[in-house]
Parts: structure tokens; sequence; C-alpha cells
């Protein structure tokens, strides 16, 4: 989670770490956040939804944001995710090699990491993050759904700009206002 769970507005970012469209909403995520996150608007949940059939190293990256989070908590969750990102050209390009370097690189213990990325831990968690992507009707990422601050839920499709994100966020909040 990025920002304040008690944000009237919740976006759930679910995202295959290897797709380059997540790539660069995720980079619209942060933009959002930026606007929208200092003044407790806007919380970010980022789950996962490896799309194996065309990303068959995306399930592997995300299972190591997991072990980034269990060795350092949610700051080191985001900040890998970030480094993933950047160092991935996307659609299999990054080198499985890398995950721990890139672990190492934001502080975590590179063995302890490697320990964690090879015992399979955190593989439940993201299998269950994509069977509720399924669930919830995603069929490809990015696959963004909307919690609004009455509760309902708006599932988006694709990498939507910041500029739509934007109109619908402030939509979303002067409607809370009145």
């Amino acid at each position: 989670l990025l920002g304040d769970p008690q944000a009237p507005i919740k976006i759930i970012e679910f995202s295959d770490l290897e797709c380059p469209f997540c790539k660069v909403f995720h980079k619209t995520m942060l933009q959002v956040m930026e606007e929208y996150g200092p003044r407790g608007e806007v919380a970010l949940i980022y789950r996962h939804f490896p799309l194996d059939q065309l990303h068959s190293k995306a399930r592997k990256e995300a299972e190591a944001t997991e072990c980034a989070f269990n060795l350092g908590g949610n700051d080191k969750f985001w900040a890998y995710v970030a480094k993933v990102f950047e160092a991935t050209p996307s659609n299999n390009g990054l080198d499985p090699a890398q995950l721990p370097m890139i672990a190492a690189s934001i502080g975590l213990d590179q063995d302890a990491f490697t320990q964690c990325q090879t015992s399979g831990q955190t593989a439940e968690l993201v299998d269950a993050q994509y069977q509720d992507a399924v669930a919830a009707g995603g069929n490809g990422t990015p696959f963004p759904i909307v919690i609004t601050p009455d509760g309902k839920k708006m599932a988006l499709q694709g990498a939507v700009p910041f500029e739509g994100m934007k109109q619908l966020i402030d939509n979303l909040l002067s409607a809370k206002k009145k």
C-alpha cells in the first residue's frame, strides 16, 4: 500500500512486471500518488497479475517483490518494484540473475533474499493475487480497479494516461463533497 489506508479513493493496480504497458501505467500511478497522496485523497494498492502465457519470467519477479517486502517492509517493496520496472526492457527481457542484485542495490541482504526467492515461500501469495484479478474480470494488464468513496468498484482497462486518471479522481472527489 502506498498512501493513506483511509484515503477516500483506493486504486488497485493489478500488474505484470514484464508488461510494457504496466511499466508505463506504474509511472502514471506514481504521478497520481505525487498529486493526491500527500493530501490523503488516494491510496495505491499493488497486486500481482503475471500473465504467464506472455511473460514467463513475471511470476518469479512478482515473487521476488514479495521477498523484498518480507525482508524490508513496505518501503523496500516499492523500491524493488521501481527498480525492476527500471531494469527490465519488458517482454521477458530481464535476466533473472539480476533479481538478487536489485535486492542488494536497495539495501537488502542478498543471501537472505536469494534464500527467500528459492524457497518459493511467496508463490502462494502471488497466485492468490492472480486469482483475485481473474475473479474481478481481469484478462489483460494493467488492470486497475478504482474503489470510490462510496465503496463502489470500477474496473478500468489498460494503461489509462495520467490525464484520464486525474479527471476520474477529480470527479470522484468533487462528487464526494456534494
